[in-house]
Order: structure tokens, then sequence, then C-alpha cells
């Protein structure tokens, strides 16, 4: 290891790893709570409570709509770049101080229309900075340590999306229930805290070689190219994004909708802190998983294991449907979401590294951002399913949601079964 801070290209040692993967831990850790609980929670100030999915659906659906567009071709603009102190780290830095200017929206807000327009103003700012961070793996990392990268960059992101959710559960309970302000202000207070610190321990430790990109078109072909695949060419890499989309919309559509699951299935007391005690389940099960099938993956292959995950990940839907209309236990949901948080885990590291190995060689920010325009077309398309929910909602009590895991389970089933199309050297 070279002395100081900066990171040895050549030997990478698992803290160097760290600090190319910190700021991931970040976003997510914003993300996860602001979708899990804080939007959920704080959309009931300003909707009607029975068109409650619709309402959060159609917020988060427009934003990450925005997220397609803007992460390609930031990530585009950062692949042409030559930032004396490197081609990522400037996007990083414009993205995240934009993203800590708006974040007090969510605070202020006094209406529907205000909240939306600030939930799109950070999915804007934030994916001006993910965009460009997400090619330091494939600028940085030798392909044989990718596995490993990848394990490190899922690790740190379900760090950051699990355990912030249990601990502001409380503060937003607090909110829900006794109607106490403080409590989401000191949450978007520990947000605004961790995104600070995350993005001062990248720019300082993370040293990016001075940029050499050869890639010299004029802005609006940059912009165009950016969203541009020779689908002759590159199948392989086409059935890999459409196997993200429909996995992605299995996730999307579970995840962004437990709080009210959890709330109209079980009818507890405190749903934001069984969501809370359930996501620490999910995310345990995820830490023990995520770091070593990184590690496995470069050892026997990531196919292998992302088309595992994704078949027990329609297991552990089943499992849920049974604990949740069936025994109504909620031990037996925290279980369900244990096989989940297994599957994820796995997925999480194996489907990232395979992505790392599919994109072309200089080229490798716009082509992560094509892989998160798939995962963030999937978000938005899940988004599709409150309105369902709230329809079959109203047909028989509950109905929506069972449709929900249906539609679940067969995405999960679906993108498997085209992963195993998906060939690449070595897998």
């Amino acid at each position: 290891m070279n002395t100081g801070n900066n990171i040895n290209h050549e030997r990478f040692a698992h803290i160097d790893l760290i600090k190319l993967n910190i700021f991931g831990f970040g976003l997510s850790t914003l993300w996860a709570c602001l979708h899990s609980i804080i939007l959920p929670l704080r959309l009931l100030d300003f909707v009607i409570v029975a068109q409650k999915n619709t309402y959060l659906d159609l917020l988060i659906l427009t934003g990450l709509f925005l997220a397609m567009i803007v992460q390609p071709i930031a990530g585009a603009l950062s692949d042409r770049s030559n930032f004396k102190w490197g081609r990522r780290r400037p996007y990083i830095l414009m993205g995240s101080l934009l993203v800590l200017l708006i974040l007090p929206g969510i605070g202020f807000s006094t209406n529907y229309l205000t909240i939306f327009t600030i939930y799109c103003l950070l999915q804007i700012s934030s994916n001006i900075a993910q965009g460009p961070f997400q090619g330091f793996i494939p600028d940085l990392v030798p392909e044989r340590r990718r596995g490993t990268a990848s394990g490190w960059r899922g690790l740190l992101n379900l760090i950051g999306g699990v355990l912030l959710i249990r601990m502001i559960a409380p503060l937003m309970d607090r909110y829900f229930i006794e109607h106490e302000i403080s409590g989401l202000w000191v949450t978007l207070g520990i947000l605004a805290f961790i995104l600070s610190g995350v993005l001062l321990t990248t720019l300082i430790t993370v040293k990016e070689r001075r940029a050499t990109s050869n890639l010299k078109s004029s802005l609006l072909p940059s912009l165009y190219k950016s969203f541009k695949v020779d689908i002759k060419a590159r199948p392989e890499f086409i059935v890999f994004l459409i196997a993200c989309l429909f996995v992605f919309i299995a996730w999307g559509t579970l995840m962004g909708h437990m709080f009210y699951f959890l709330t109209d299935v079980i009818e507890l007391a405190s749903p934001a802190a069984a969501t809370g005690n359930l996501l620490i389940v999910v995310g345990t099960c995820l830490l023990a998983t995520v770091y070593s099938t990184g590690l496995l993956c470069d050892k026997v292959g990531r196919k292998p294991i992302v088309v595992s995950s994704g078949f027990l990940g329609g297991l552990g839907i089943v499992a849920l449907y049974l604990s949740s209309f069936i025994s109504k236990n909620f031990l037996h949901i925290m279980l369900s979401g244990g096989i989940l948080g297994i599957c994820g885990g796995a997925w999480v590291s194996a489907q990232w590294a395979l992505a790392t190995d599919l994109v072309d060689k200089g080229e490798e920010a716009r082509y992560l951002g094509l892989v998160n325009i798939s995962i963030a077309g999937a978000g938005a398309l899940s988004r599709l399913t409150g309105p369902v929910i709230d329809f079959f909602n109203q047909v028989s009590l509950n109905l929506g949601y069972a449709v929900m895991l249906l539609v679940c389970f067969m995405c999960f089933i679906i993108g498997s079964l085209l992963l195993l199309r998906v060939k690449t050297t070595g897998q």
C-alpha cells in the first residue's frame, strides 16, 4: 500500500475498497429512508388515505423517470471529462451540494405539489453525483477484484439502507403517532450529516488518475450517445438489462409498499417501528451474504449466483404470502424477510459484478448508468402497482396486496430465466 490517503491501484486492501464505495453508503441511506418511511408518512399529511398508494407511486414514478434521464447523461459527461482532480469527483461534489440544499424542503413542504417538486429536484441532484460515482470500480479496480469490490459496494449500501431506517423509525413514529415535528427534522438532519461525511471522505481519500479520455465528441452528440447501445453488437447486455428490470420491479414493488402493507394487512399499532424491525431482519441476512457472495463471484463466476438468488426471491415471496394472509404472524413475516434478505445479498453482489464485466472499456460510467436506467425504470414501473393495489383493495379487503405479491413472484422468476441466457467470458 502507498502511504497516505491515496489508493494503490495495483494492490487493493479492504480499506481501499471501502474508500471507493463509501459514497454509496450515503446515497443508499438517503433514498432508503425517504422511500421506506419518510415519504409514506409525510404524504399522509396531504393526501386522501384511501388513495395513499396512488399518490406515493405518482411521486416516486416521476422522480425515477428523471433519474433514468439524468444518471446516464452525467455518467457519459464524466467519461469525457478531463478535470485535473479527476473525471468523477467534480460531479459527485456538485450533485451532493445540491442535495444538501434541497433536502430541508421535505420538512418545509405544506402541500402535495411542493413535496412533489422537492422530490424531483432531489432525484436530479442525486443522480448528477451517482452516475459518475459508479465509474469508480471499473476505473480503478482490476477485473479479478471486481467481485470483491462489488461485495463491499453492496455491503455498505445495505448498512446505510437498513441500520439508518431502524435508527430513524422511532423518530418517525413519534412524528406519526404524537405529531411531533421535531422527529422529522432530526431525521432530515441525520441524513444531511451522513451525506456530508461520506462526501468529504470520498473527495479526500479517493485519488483518481488524471483523466486521459479519448472520447472527444461535442456536447449534443455525447448526450445522444448516453442512451445508445448497439443491440446487435451487445445482445448479452440488452438481455441483462431486461432481466434486471424484472427483478428490480419485484424489489421496488415489495419495498415501496411495505409500510402500507404492514399497516393494513397485519394492522400493527406502530407500523414505522415494525417496518424498521422487518428491515433489520432483511438487512442482517443481506449483510451476512452480500460480502461472502462477492468473494464467491470471483471464484465460481457471477451467473450461477445471480440466477439462484432470483429463484430464491420467488420462494421468499411465497413464504411472505403464507405468513401474511394465512398465519398472519409477524414472526413468520420476519422469517420470510430473512429468505428475501439472503436473496438480496447474493443478488446485489453478483448482479453488479456481472454488470462491470459487461461494460465497454472507456465508457464505464455511461454503461453503468444504463444499468441504472434498468433499475430506475424498474422502480418507476413498480410504482404503477399503487393504483392497482388501491383498486383491488376496494374490491375486497387487502386483495390488492395479494395481487402485489403475485406480481413480485412472477418478476423474480422471469428475471432469473432471462439471466440464464446471458453469456460472458468465464461465466
